[in-house]
């Protein structure tokens, strides 16, 4: 096992916690936990990149990451008009 899949197991693990903040959390912690799974989806996409040798994985990486700004902007929106 490479280096670079150790690593994405780590940063699976990771959205594990993520998706568990985003389960029992309040709206604003939910925001917090949405972005950071957000750069860890896009961090685990560039190691599986480098683990697998697939060139191709990386567009998915840059096409995610300002993805997750939108979401993020989105999620924002949507609670505003909740109120």
């Amino acid at each position: 096992m490479s280096v670079w899949m150790t690593a994405s197991i780590v940063l699976a693990c990771g959205l594990g916690a993520c998706a568990l903040a985003c389960a029992r959390a309040g709206a604003p912690a939910v925001l917090a936990a949405l972005n950071v799974a957000g750069v860890t989806v896009v961090m685990l996409l560039i190691t599986l990149t480098q683990a697998f040798r697939r060139q191709p994985f990386i567009d998915l990486a840059v096409v995610l990451a300002p993805m997750t700004l939108g979401g993020g902007l989105v999620f924002v929106r949507f609670l505003e008009r909740r109120r």
